[in-house]
């Protein structure tokens, strides 16, 4: 039953808004890649693949004028994309079942950053729970390495040395390491599905 209702919400939100269902199949793909280099468990998987499924569920909240902004967000427009975590969080809690309160705390903190700038409780370190800080890594790859209204696609090695730059500011360094090593293979797979 909780797999289906997942499942209902990720279709909801790529009807809602396709690039962004899109993004969150490849996001699986990718998290999936890293929880399985780190020797996550079947059950930890299965956690992690639902909270990348949802992580960004809480863009259903978010107007069109923002969510398809081909330019820089205007504060208040940054403001209102902040909440999405906020939202998302709301949505997994009200799905109850066995996981939801595990990926609602997920979903929460994956735009935290490794040094407490991230957003929306200024979690740092350790603090951000393990499957949010392996989906923010994923997130920031697929966002940087797929074109978007404002950016083209950059490759892979463009990607990875923007996520270097970032390790021990907005990356777990250590989880960074072991991403590195599957990052490519992982995007290759979710391309050719």
């Amino acid at each position: 039953m909780q797999e289906n209702i997942d499942h209902s919400l990720a279709i909801a939100l790529a009807e809602r808004d396709r690039s962004t269902g899109e993004h969150c199949q490849r996001v699986i793909g990718l998290s999936l890649a890293l929880g399985t280099r780190i020797e996550l468990s079947q059950r930890e998987l299965a956690v992690l693949a639902m909270s990348a499924r949802l992580h960004d569920i809480g863009k259903i909240g978010i107007p069109d004028r923002i969510l398809g902004k081909p330019a820089a967000f205007e504060a208040e427009e940054w403001a209102c994309m902040q909440q999405h975590p906020l939202i998302g969080e709301r949505i997994v809690r009200a799905i109850g079942g066995e996981y939801a309160p595990e990926v609602a705390i997920v979903v929460r903190h994956h735009h935290e950053h490794f040094d407490g700038s991230g957003y929306p409780d200024k979690l740092r370190g350790t603090e951000i729970p393990l499957y949010a800080r392996i989906i923010s890594l994923a997130d920031s790859y697929d966002a940087m390495a797929e074109a978007r209204p404002y950016h083209p696609g950059r490759s892979h090695q463009a990607v990875m040395d923007i996520l270097d730059s970032e390790a021990g500011v907005k990356h777990d360094p250590d989880l960074l390491h072991a991403f590195r090593s599957v990052a490519g293979k992982a995007k290759r797979a979710t391309d050719a599905t």
